[in-house]
């Protein structure tokens, strides 16, 4: 099965910059296709791949900070192809 997964990583603190690049760079070293925006990271790929991938990178960047958030959108297929109709 196939998911999309939208991230979106907000680190409370001021070095926040820091730990978004951080976060994208071992998403992106993941092997799982990445596509980014100013607003949001999405993630591609198999349901089992991905969330083991999230699960080990989710936690080293929540343990690397102080204060941050995580907004996640799970999507139930391969996303990364839509292109608008309009």
């Amino acid at each position: 099965m196939h998911i999309s997964v939208e991230l979106t990583f907000s680190p409370l603190q001021d070095d926040f910059e820091e730990h978004i690049i951080n976060f994208i760079k071992k998403l992106r070293a993941s092997g799982l296709k990445i596509v980014e925006n100013p607003l949001s990271t999405n993630v591609y790929g198999d349901y089992e791949t991905v969330m083991a991938v999230l699960h080990t990178e989710i936690k080293t960047a929540f343990e690397s900070m102080d204060k941050g958030l995580m907004y996640m959108k799970i999507v139930k297929s391969d996303r990364s192809g839509y292109e608008p109709h309009f």
